[in-house]
Order: C-alpha cells, then structure tokens, then sequence
C-alpha cells in the first residue's frame, strides 16, 4: 500500500479549511436555535407594551405595517385594517381555536405567527405578527457576527500558518542536520531562539552527534590499541620462530617463549569474547543467587599466591556479609583484579569482606589522578602505558550482578571498593 506525501504545510492548511467548514455549519444550526428563543421574548414584549394603551377603539398611531390587533367582545371580533396584510387570514372566526393561551405561537399554512392577548372589561384585545421579525433578527444578528468570526478565522489562520511555517522550518533544519550528521564540513549549530520542544530535540541531536563522534574516535583508538596489543606477542612469536630457523636461538629456550607469549595472546582473545559476551548480556537479567563469599575467596587466595611468593595475602571476614550473583561472574571479577595486583603489589594484599562490602587492597604505586577516570574504560591506556581488557571486565560484570566499584588511592597503596547498588534488594 502507498501512501500520498504530505508535509506538514498543506496538513495545516487543510486542517483550517475543515474547521472553517464545521463551523460555518454549526453557525446554521446552532446559532438560529439559540437565537430563537431570545428573538421571541423580545417579540412577546414587543406586542404587549401596545395593547396596554388601548382603550375601547383602535389608536392607529400605535398599529404599524407588522402588527394587527383583535378585539373581541361578546363573541364578537372586530380587527384592524391591517390584518389581512400581516396575517394572510380573511376569515378571523378560525383564530379562536389558535389564540388559546396568553401569548404563544401558532402555524397557518406553513407559517409561523406570535400573538399576545390582554383581557380587560369583558374585552380581549389581541396583537398578531408574523415572523418577520425573527427572521431578520437572525439576519442582523448573523450579519453583525458572521463578519466578525470571518476576520478572527482569517487572523486565527494566518497565525497559525506563520507559526505552522516556523515550525516546518525548524523541523526542515533537524532533518538537514540529521542527514548531515556524519559531516565535519557542516554547519551544525542551533539558532533556534525559542527555547521550545524542538530546540531540545535539536540540543539532543547536537549531543548524540558528539555522542557518536567520541565513540567513532574511541573505536578507532580501541582498534589501533587491540592491534598494538595483539601484534606485540606475534611479533615476539615470529622473532623466535625466525631466531630458530636461522640458529641464533636454541629450540627449548624460543619454545618456552613461544608457548608463554601463545598464553598471553590466548588470555587476551578469551577476554576480548567475554567483554564483547557481556555487551549483549548487559541488559538481560542474571540468576542472581547469594554466594558463599568465603569459599569463593579462598579459593582464589590458593590459585594466585603461588605466582608471587615474595606477596603476603591477608584476608578479613564478617562471616555475616551477604553477597549476591553467581559464582562464575564473581570468579571473573577476582581473578581479574588479582591479575592485576599481581603485577604492581609490593609486599601486601589485602581481601576485607565485611558490612556486605568488599574491599580489595594492594599496596603498590598509586594510580594517577588522570588515569581514574576512563580507567575501565576498554583498551584505554592505563598504567605504566599498558592496554588491557581487565577491569573493563571487571566493570560490566558488577553491573550485571548489581554491583559498583569505585577505586581509591590510599596513602600508600590503591583500594578497590565493592558495594551493592541500594536499587537492589
């Protein structure tokens, strides 16, 4: 099915020809009906105030061409001159049976006609009209509101379509930008002067676009640092290959290089699958379980004290802490900052896991103001110039599990700080 292209100019445009024909409609009903009732109060008192000063006889200063009067008197009638005129009724006997009440309205021969009756003496005087008088009341009063209504319309409408353009406008230049966005040469600032709606969205495009630029320049860095970091063990990987084939280097010693820069390369693939595993796990929902906290640290105090003899591992706990998630997630996230103590502790390592917080501690250099911030940030360049994937991992996999991790330089040392998000239960 296709659809017919309309912008948001003739969408307008035909919108006000819709509302000017729904009320110029409803002004032909809805306004005679209201009209109406008022016009005919108006027409009862204007046939009363003259039967009020008759007397006995016809004052002929008082009849007008629109008027005609009755008297009747012992079954008698006796009318004006004029009746016949404004009644179209010659034989006036047939009026009794319309002339019931004090005042109404009757319908002969498809009109409509008002009269108002005063008894007094044993006479009835009666004053008739016909609806003359209605009608171009309705016809001043249309004539008098219907020009009025046309020129607050007309003003109405050439409000709406100067705004309607200004708005078309701005969203002409939102539409420029966004087919725009990629290009540097383009002049993507916003002049919009009314801080409205749209000025907002077109604030909101400005950041996505910068949003985007940083990203593109963060991917492009992230690839040159992944490049870097995976050329270096395969180019170390093909000296001793080469160094062999040329015998300047003896089998065993380059295999023992080969196979430790093999792990090294190994560990950095396995952690650039789990990084990218986590971003599609990120925003799905873990099994979250409580952990035995203890065991967990335990065990890998046994798994990583044996790398490093000359460190001391000190571990503290609560035993009534509560710690959730699963044990894989939490395995990840030790054994990532473990490795990474590994390589800049001193002498000390301390595990303190007490009031549902854990606190990993070394007492190695402390980490430069400057590099704090984007610190788990991927491939980002990091201590001692270094690129990693490890707390990164570290980073995504707390968020997963509800967790945050905050780092803090200490007097001597770094410690870094576990705690659960309070949105969690």
């Amino acid at each position: 099915m296709s659809y017919k292209k309309l912008n948001l100019s003739k969408q307008l445009f035909y919108i006000i020809v819709i509302v000017f024909v729904i009320f110029f409609i409803s002004i032909g009903i809805i306004l005679p009906k209201t009209v109406i009732p008022v016009a005919e109060k108006n027409i009862y008192s204007y046939l009363s105030e003259p039967l009020k000063l008759m007397q006995s006889d016809f004052n002929k200063e008082l009849t007008s061409s629109e008027v005609a009067y009755l008297y009747i008197i012992n079954d008698k009638i006796v009318n004006s001159d004029n009746l016949s005129d404004v009644l179209e009724i010659k034989n006036t006997s047939i009026l009794k049976k319309y002339l019931t009440n004090d005042y109404g309205k009757f319908i002969y021969k498809h009109k409509t006609y008002y009269y108002y009756k005063v008894q007094n003496s044993g006479i009835t005087r009666i004053a008739l009209t016909g609806d003359s008088y209605i009608r171009k009341t309705k016809e001043s009063i249309l004539n008098a509101v219907i020009p009025i209504i046309l020129i607050m319309f007309l003003l109405i409408g050439m409000v709406l379509i100067l705004w309607s353009t200004m708005i078309v406008l701005k969203i002409d230049r939102l539409k420029q930008k966004v087919d725009n966005i990629d290009r540097e040469d383009y002049n993507h600032k916003i002049n919009f002067k009314i801080d409205d709606e749209i000025k907002s969205l077109g604030l909101a495009l400005e950041d996505m676009r910068i949003s985007l630029k940083d990203q593109e320049e963060y991917r492009n860095q992230m690839y040159q640092n992944i490049s870097h970091d995976f050329k270096t063990p395969l180019t170390v990987i093909k000296s001793y290959i080469e160094a062999v084939q040329d015998e300047v280097e003896n089998s065993s010693t380059a295999l023992a290089i080969i196979e430790e820069q093999t792990e090294k390369l190994e560990n950095k693939v396995h952690s650039l699958l789990y990084l990218n595993k986590l971003e599609y796990l990120k925003n799905s929902k873990a099994d979250i379980i409580q952990v035995d906290m203890e065991k967990l640290l335990s065990e890998e105090v046994e798994k990583f004290k044996w790398k490093r003899k000359d460190v001391e591992f000190k571990l503290e706990m609560d035993h009534k802490s509560q710690y959730f998630g699963t044990n894989e997630h939490w395995e990840t996230i030790l054994d990532n900052l473990l490795n990474n103590f590994m390589r800049y502790a001193e002498k000390t390592i301390k595990i303190t896991a007490k009031q549902n917080k854990l606190i990993l501690y070394n007492d190695g250099s402390n980490i430069d103001n400057n590099l704090l911030e984007g610190i788990f940030t991927p491939f980002r360049k990091g201590i001692k110039g270094e690129f990693g994937l490890g707390l990164s991992i570290v980073k995504k996999t707390l968020n997963i599990i509800g967790y945050n991790i905050v780092i803090k330089n200490e007097k001597k040392g770094v410690s870094f700080i576990i705690t659960r998000n309070q949105h969690k239960s």
